[in-house]
Order: C-alpha cells, then structure tokens, then sequence
C-alpha cells in the first residue's frame, strides 16, 4: 500500500549563519529537538533508509526550528527565503520520496503570502507550516489575513503545528511547579500545553470567522486532533452561530468542510476511534512526528487499525493525496 505522512520535520545548522548574534542568545531550543538535530538535519540517510525499511512511499518535510520568528519584518523574508531554497535543494535528487511545506516570515505577513506563493509555483511545496503564535499573536489577528487568502487561491492548506509558549504563559501555567522555578517541557510543551494552545489557536479562527471569510481554506493540526475529538459534542454546543463569535457554521459543520488532523506521534486506537466518531475518516491523515517518533511506530499503529482495507488507505495515502495533490 502507499504510505504517505505529512508531519516530518527537518532542522538546517548551517542556517545559523544566517542569523544575528542576538538572535542565536534567545533562541530556546528544546531539549529533544536538541538531542534529535542530527536526524532533524539528515533526509537522504537514516531518514530515507528508515522509509524504506517501513514501506513509507512519501514525506512531506517541514523546518522545525521557530528561528524566523525571532527575526524582524525586515530579516524573517530574507532567511525564510534560504530556508526554502536549501530544503528544496536538499530534497531535488529524491522528488518522488519527499516534498515540503514552507516555512514563513510570520513577522512580515504580506512577505509570508508572498513566499507562500513563490514556494508553491516555484519549488512545488504543498503549503505551509506555522509554528505556534508569533510574537504571541494568534492567526486571527486581521494582520495575518493576506496569508489565508493566498493559501486559499492557491489551494493549498496551512498546517498549524504547536510553538513555544510565549513567556507570559510561561511564567503563569508552567512555572514554580511545586516550588521550584523554571518552566517544565513536559507541562508546557509535549505533555500538555502545546496540544491545548493549538486546539485554542484553531477555535479562535473559528470564532473569529475566518473559516466562513475563507470557505475553501484548508487547516491542517497534528497530534491526532490536538485535544479537540474529546471536546468535539461539548464545543459544538459553545460554538453555535450566534452565541457570540462570528461564525456563521457550527464547529461540527466548518471543520469536517475546512479541518484536517493528522495522526503524528499518538499511536493508539482509542484517539483513533474518537477521531473517527468526531471528525470522520475523510479528515484524518497519517503522520509520524518524526524523528520525534520513529517511522516503524507509524507503520506499527497503521497495520494495527481495525478497518476495512479502503478505509485504512483513506489514512494510509487518500486523505493526503486529495488535499495535497500528490
């Protein structure tokens, strides 16, 4: 069977050249993404050996590292603009086995649309991914606006994967745990409070009637859901037209239309199922998160899914064939 995943990620260290000395000070790396740069860094050894060992027939590879971020208006398109360049040289000898999501200048956003665009028709991405919030601005800011336009003229979707926590929340959810100082990872990040930040981030475009301006964009977020199957008949109910947002459609109605999850790094059946009740099986797409999680705990959880074969290969290849045009 074709085995298509679209959450996989890639980190460049030779970018950092490209980055101001007072950037590099504030970077915050985590410390798993610390210990994984020389697989994040690789695609054509263990990553494509891995690939092979596991049947998967694509990947669609995105940057990690939330660096254009910290960059200015005026330096984020410049080095957005090499990120994409070096990912789609990096890929070029292999372009039945990988392709990419851009990586934007969020802090320039008519650049971000532009270079969407440029990535698109110029390098054949697939779209792009946003990591987190930008200067602790969610996507419903009307400045973000020319992205969505242009992500939905090009029909293209935009992936909307956790970030770091600004400092604010931080310093107010995740720190003095116990007593003790600091922020803690698996509370802020992985654990917890990445997969609620993003189930927030995605209900406040629902809110804010982005889906309804937007009718044929297309949001994509990982984790199988990001918390939202277990909320789904509760918010459904908060969300109803008229109840305070703008949404002109329900929750229910507006992302089994416009949502898309993936399955990366939750490798059980009961989140399936949920998913499966909730968003329904057109909207779910294989992912493994890797090199976050290894490729064969993918394929173990795809060969371990209790369905007909059809439906299997909706998750397996369709669902990302369809909205990618692979």
């Amino acid at each position: 069977m074709r085995i298509v995943t679209i959450e996989e990620h890639v980190s460049f260290p030779e970018m950092s050249g490209f980055l101001p000395a007072d950037i590099l000070s504030k970077r915050r790396h985590s410390s798993a993404a610390a210990q994984m740069m020389p697989k994040l860094a690789d695609i054509s050894g263990e990553r494509l050996a891995s690939m092979d060992q596991c049947g998967i027939s694509m990947q669609v590879l995105s940057v990690e590292n939330t660096d254009v971020n910290l960059l200015d208006s005026t330096a984020a398109p410049y080095f957005a603009t090499k990120y994409n360049n070096m990912l789609a040289e990096k890929i070029s000898d292999h372009l039945g086995r990988f392709t990419a999501f851009a990586h934007l200048p969020m802090t320039a956003p008519m650049a971000a649309a532009d270079e969407l665009e440029r990535t698109v028709n110029d390098l054949g991405f697939r779209g792009a991914m946003i990591r987190g919030l930008t200067n602790g601005e969610f996507l419903d800011a009307p400045k973000f606006a020319p992205i969505f336009e242009k992500a939905e003229k090009l029909d293209v979707p935009i992936y909307i994967h956790p970030g770091l926590p600004p400092q604010a929340v931080l310093d107010a959810y995740y720190s003095n745990v116990g007593g003790k100082t600091g922020a803690f990872e698996a509370i802020a990040c992985w654990g917890w409070g990445w997969h609620s930040e993003t189930a927030v981030h995605v209900l406040r475009l629902l809110a804010a009637g982005t889906f309804d301006k937007y009718p044929k964009l297309k949001v994509v977020i990982g984790h199988m859901g990001e918390m939202l199957p277990m909320m789904w008949v509760r918010s459904n109910r908060a969300f109803q037209p008229g109840s305070g947002g703008a949404n002109q459609r329900t929750l229910d109605d507006t992302f089994r239309e416009q949502l898309y999850i993936t399955t990366s790094g939750f490798f059980t059946q009961p989140p399936l199922q949920l998913a499966l009740d909730t968003i329904g099986i057109d909207n779910i797409i294989l992912s493994v998160d890797y090199p976050f999680s290894s490729n064969q705990m993918g394929i173990d959880f795809l060969n371990e899914i209790q369905l007909p074969p059809d439906q299997v290969a909706k998750i397996a290849h369709q669902n990302a064939d369809k909205l990618l045009g692979l």
